[in-house]
């Protein structure tokens, strides 16, 4: 079965990285087709309902420092300030202590309570503990800036080499690396680490973390297909695609697991790294892939709950150093409103959890979760969710920045998008659409030669 439409441009994927390359085509007059594999738009950026309950693809949280991001979604009719919830703050709660220690996050916004984080906390870090951190931050930021050996070498021997003391290491950078992309700091890369925060430097002004007031298909992706469809563009959800085509060793378009084919001048891969592995099969022999082939990938598991009473004092971002909770949320005052309680766990050690049945977890969950002082009364919690994402992120293990693929490849008719795709930033929503938009460019730059 062949579309007889001709399109210029088809982009396989609808999350960030393929609606921003979609707008960035619609606006420029390029005739698109989006392919979408799920029902919805935005991937691992997505809301949706799961067997009656409605759930997300993981926690995530929107940083204040992103710009490429803001940008689509001003030009979409988006304010950050009616989609987000701000926090200037985070907890980090003290594993068998019944503790915790409180940091401020917004320099600009929240001073007193980022001053607290820095110069309070004494009963549980140390001032030579916070002393200690000083030559690893230094170092790290002046080697992101200025070398490219960070990437050889984990946070915790980047750690180790500078004399982090145990505590800190336990109680910040943990939470900073493990508690952030649920990957330990043994194996997080000391790169993708300082390069995840590297923009606060120069945009300290700027930092804060915004909750989601909504899910984030619905406020946040929705406006995005909303806009690309005004300007032209189509979309095509519930439509996986199987594989490339290949015509006079060009690619011609995609080929969907129903059989129907569709034509366009370029395509834009713009999937997870193992769907993009799948639909470029045809192509694996190729020099170019090869970097995309030997690039690994990690997974991520979170547990939902819906609760009848809030499991938190406060909608903010929560860690559990020492715990598979690496971080946690109570969102029925911001995302899921309409709930009495509602409850996003994301764990660590994931590839431990991604194949356990929802009812082992639980178990698990409120097991932890009352060692760091949070009590889970299984009588309360009214429905529960795990939502996994088996290999769907690229790997941030030291040594796999390197393994980035550009967006250009030198295979006709041919462009990657995606976080994994080689971008100033790394597995972010910023990455997402930056990779995109770049994406757009050689598509735009391939067209009118």
């Amino acid at each position: 079965m062949v579309n007889s439409d001709k399109y210029d441009v088809i982009v396989v994927g609808a999350g960030l990285a393929g609606l921003s390359c979609a707008y960035e085509l619609s606006e420029k007059g390029k005739k698109v087709l989006v392919i979408e594999a799920q029902d919805y738009a935005g991937g691992r950026t997505s809301s949706f309902d799961d067997n009656g309950m409605r759930v997300e693809s993981g926690l995530h949280r929107y940083i204040g420092y992103y710009s490429a991001l803001p940008r689509l979604l001003k030009k979409c009719g988006v304010k950050i300030g009616d989609i987000v919830t701000w926090e200037e703050k985070v907890d980090i709660l003290i594993k068998d202590k019944n503790k915790k220690m409180v940091l401020g996050l917004a320099p600009l916004f929240g001073p007193v309570k980022t001053a607290r984080g820095v110069l309070g906390n004494n009963d549980i870090l140390s001032l030579q503990d916070k002393l200690s951190l000083i030559p690893f931050f230094l170092s790290g930021f002046s080697n992101y800036i200025f070398s490219n050996n960070l990437d050889n070498y984990s946070v915790a021997e980047y750690a180790n080499l500078h004399k982090v003391s145990e505590k800190s290491k336990r109680l910040i950078l943990e939470p900073l690396s493990s508690g952030i992309f649920f990957m330990p700091p043994e194996n997080y890369s000391a790169y993708a680490f300082f390069g995840l925060f590297a923009p606060a430097v120069s945009r300290f002004y700027k930092m804060r973390i915004g909750a989601f007031l909504g899910g984030m298909t619905e406020v946040m992706c929705n406006p995005i297909v909303n806009k690309i469809r005004s300007l032209g563009g189509r979309f095509i959800f519930g439509e996986p695609v199987e594989s490339v085509i290949l015509e006079n060793n060009k690619v011609a378009g995609v080929r969907a697991k129903s059989g129907m084919e569709y034509s366009a001048s370029e395509t834009v891969i713009a999937t997870t790294l193992p769907s993009a592995k799948n639909i470029l099969m045809p192509l694996k022999k190729n020099i170019f892939l090869s970097k995309l082939y030997d690039l690994p990938a990690m997974s991520a598991c979170t547990i939902q709950l819906e609760l009848d009473k809030p499991a938190l004092e406060k909608d903010i971002t929560v860690f559990g150093p020492g715990t598979d909770m690496v971080s946690f949320a109570e969102q029925s005052r911001s995302t899921f409103r309409n709930l009495s309680g509602r409850l996003s766990v994301i764990l660590g050690n994931p590839n431990e959890y991604i194949d356990k049945e929802a009812d082992d977890i639980l178990k698990t969950v409120i097991k932890q979760m009352e060692s760091l002082g949070v009590n889970l009364d299984k009588d309360g919690i009214l429905n529960y969710r795990k939502v996994a994402e088996k290999d769907e992120f690229y790997s941030l293990d030291k040594g796999s920045q390197k393994l980035r693929p550009t967006q250009k490849t030198d295979i006709p008719g041919l462009t990657l998008a995606g976080d994994y795709t080689l971008t100033p930033s790394f597995a972010t929503m910023e990455g997402a659409v930056i990779s995109g938009q770049l994406a757009a460019k050689e598509c735009i730059k391939n067209i009118d030669g």
